[in-house]
């Protein structure tokens, strides 16, 4: 064989291989805006009107849904794991510590499914419906709105022991924040950025008790004098108070502004605004509204898209409290 013909051959066969090789390797499924753009052309425009009606009927159900997504996103990734219900085989995580009596808003998801199942059957996953209601909740309470990138799978499991490891409480420290965050791919600032969510929504007594009574430096005495009225020392663990003392209804920077004034509900909230790493942070989400607006869509973003499902992974459940 001539050296020409040698090379040649040599080339075709490392080219052959090559393909091979790279037609083995399974073929990783992207995110996309128009995922449903063909399949279930009206999916995005079904949710956001049912997702804007759960939200006039109770402006706290905003907060409710943006912390679902959360609580998903954090626990094996956004599966909608969050949504499914104890079986024989499936742990749920809704009774998981910080899910128990306190996350809400799943008939609101189940109720937007219903709406897509009846138009695109089998089409779109619990999984996207519960991201975009998220950026759709926060759109209705005057929050900003962003992109979502669509085609994520659901789960066909729950993890309770994750969601009881991983998920954040309102006793972090900054520190354990911030190591909560990271373990999940998202830096302090967006770290900061996401817990702006807590300008909606309320909290249970038990939740901050031990700082409305603490007579520590870090709260203002007349807010825990507030708050006491409606959080005895004893008893009333469910009381609600909100943790935006201002606007609880709607999406701003005042809880920032309330941290910087001591008056931070929960203890996980104050810590980010007490001498530590993240106060000029917060000090520049005070002065622009607008910076905190972009940085949340943008956290919500990266977080919406932590280790979903793709491709041939996971299924489409039908209902999204159960597998199929």
């Amino acid at each position: 064989m001539s050296p020409t013909k040698f090379f040649t051959s040599l080339f075709t066969l490392t080219t052959i291989s090559l393909v091979l090789m790279l037609s083995s390797k399974p073929c990783l499924a992207q995110l996309s805006p128009s995922f449903y753009n063909s399949t279930c052309p009206n999916a995005l425009s079904t949710i956001r009107t049912s997702i804007r009606q759960a939200v006039s009927r109770e402006r706290r159900m905003a907060a409710s849904l943006i912390r679902l997504h959360f609580h998903d996103c954090f626990v094996q990734g956004c599966d909608a794991s969050i949504l499914l219900d104890d079986t024989s085989t499936i742990q749920s995580e809704k009774s998981a510590g910080p899910n128990a009596n306190s996350a809400r808003g799943f008939e609101v998801i189940e109720a937007a499914k219903r709406e897509v199942e009846r138009i695109c059957p089998g089409v779109v996953s619990c999984a996207d419906i519960l991201t975009l209601a998220a950026r759709d909740a926060s759109v209705a309470v005057g929050g900003p709105s962003w992109t979502v990138r669509l085609g994520r799978r659901d789960s066909t499991t729950a993890n309770r022991a994750q969601a009881n490891s991983d998920l954040p409480g309102p006793f972090s420290t900054l520190d354990g924040l911030i190591s909560s965050f990271t373990n999940k791919g998202l830096i302090a600032r967006e770290m900061v950025a996401l817990s702006g969510a807590h300008t909606l929504g309320q909290a249970q007594c038990f939740l901050f008790r031990a700082r409305i009574y603490s007579n520590g430096t870090d709260i203002d005495p007349g807010f825990a004098s507030t708050r006491r009225r409606q959080c005895p020392q004893t008893g009333g663990d469910s009381n609600l108070a909100p943790l935006d003392l201002v606007t609880p209804n709607s999406f701003d920077n005042n809880y920032f502004k309330n941290l910087q004034q001591r008056k931070g509900l929960l203890q996980s909230d104050q810590v980010l605004f007490s001498g530590g790493s993240t106060d000029s942070i917060v000090s520049e989400y005070i002065r622009s509204p607008q910076t905190f607006a972009r940085d949340f869509a943008n956290a919500m973003i990266k977080m919406g898209e932590i280790q979903p499902l793709t491709g041939q992974s996971g299924i489409i459940r039908r209902v999204c409290n159960a597998i199929n």
